[in-house]
């Protein structure tokens, strides 16, 4: 009985307010603003690996189109479960462009990790300008970084309810005998 209303209490999860939906949605985008601006101005800043400052801004620029597209009213969920049509197609849409933005953060990752350590010396012909590159490089690494702790946190989560769950599943067990 306790499951069922767990399960329930996550599906029924209270939603925020707006301000608090608008001041979460600007935290979300500041990092791919910065992307877009650091892209644009050194777009040709890294002979090096030219694509570098082109993932920036493309990644910037899809970031923001997913974040306002989830502000779109066709991606709620109507009152009674059901999807129309319109909904249908922006989940798609929504789907696809995270496809392509995780395909092309394996390709950024090629590009900035095959040339770590870069020439910062504007002399040097095979160079990278320092605050593209090392923008690139710890964003790109904090997205590594932020996924480790995702993953541990969900093992510590799921070893206490393992053993929570276990605890009460015994306790259960022993009133029934």
């Amino acid at each position: 009985m306790e499951d069922r209303s767990l399960l329930h209490n996550i599906r029924q999860a209270p939603k925020p307010s707006t301000p608090v939906l608008v001041i979460s949605k600007l935290i979300i985008i500041a990092i791919p603003i910065a992307q877009i601006a650091l892209g644009t101005i050194y777009l040709n800043d890294c002979p090096a690996q030219r694509y570098i400052p082109i993932y920036l801004l493309v990644s910037g620029v899809f970031a923001v189109f997913l974040a306002v597209l989830s502000c779109l009213p066709c991606t709620k969920e109507s009152e009674d479960g059901e999807q129309n049509a319109l909904s249908s197609i922006c989940t798609a849409w929504n789907s696809l462009v995270s496809l392509f933005l995780f395909c092309w953060f394996i390709a950024g990752n090629v590009w900035i990790y095959s040339i770590y350590a870069p020439s910062y010396d504007q002399t040097d012909p095979k160079h990278c300008n320092k605050t593209l590159y090392l923008f690139a490089f710890w964003t790109t690494t904090l997205v590594y970084i932020m996924l480790g702790v995702l993953m541990a946190v969900g093992c510590l989560v799921l070893v206490c309810m393992c053993l929570c769950g276990t605890s009460s599943l015994g306790s259960r067990y022993n009133d029934d005998v």
